[in-house]
């Protein structure tokens, strides 16, 4: 349960993060709410997050996988932009 909360949580912060790269990198104009921007984010987290334990599973009891939470990142932001485009 715990592992579910801390995944809503990083996703959360992922979406924000996400949505930040997208508008002042990339140069996207994205008007998403708040809500579908946590939701847009905790999926990319998790599918992120998969991806990283695929390519190097985190050590023994560690509470922070670095390449889950760079990949979940990358995540998000991908589906960000799949969103962006389908609504606009």
């Amino acid at each position: 349960m715990l592992h579910l909360i801390w995944s809503i949580i990083v996703g959360f912060f992922v979406g924000l993060i996400g949505k930040f790269l997208l508008v002042h990198i990339f140069h996207a104009d994205i008007h998403l709410g708040f809500w579908l921007t946590a939701i847009v984010g905790i999926v990319g987290s998790v599918i992120g997050g998969l991806i990283g334990r695929m390519i190097s599973a985190p050590p023994p009891d560690s509470k922070f996988h670095t390449a889950g939470f760079l990949m979940s990142i990358v995540g998000a932001v991908i589906l960000l932009l799949v969103v962006h485009f389908v609504v606009h």
